[in-house]
């Protein structure tokens, strides 16, 4: 099994926005694990990382976040993405999208003609 690296500066954002926008609301643990799984074990989500970038994002207006109960019947802050949160995560997947187009031209071999 590889290594577990840490979540790339910026990234998390847009993974949180994802992983909402696929799942639907879900508590701090439930994204932490889903991000993980999404990465194939490969991302560790500390939450020293994951509770200061949900607060962010739910000032920013991009999630909202209301109390509830867990299946393991205990209190939990439950996350779900906004309409702004959808707008947000159109607009980081395009600007990834174009940067790692962008990153893999430098990356490509000598050989292969760039266009």
């Amino acid at each position: 099994m590889a290594p577990r690296v840490e979540v790339w500066l910026g990234t998390l954002s847009v993974m949180v926005l994802k992983t909402l926008d696929t799942m639907g609301p879900l508590h701090g643990y439930g994204i932490a694990r889903r991000i993980e799984q999404t990465s194939g074990h490969r991302l560790a989500v500390h939450y020293g990382t994951l509770y200061p970038g949900l607060l962010q994002l739910e000032q920013d207006g991009f999630v909202s976040s209301e109390w509830g109960v867990s299946d393991n019947g205990r209190r939990a802050r439950y996350y779900a993405i906004t309409r702004a949160g959808k707008k947000r995560l159109a607009k980081q997947t395009a600007q990834w999208q174009q940067t790692t187009d962008i990153l893999e031209r430098f990356l490509r071999p000598h050989s292969e003609e760039v266009s």
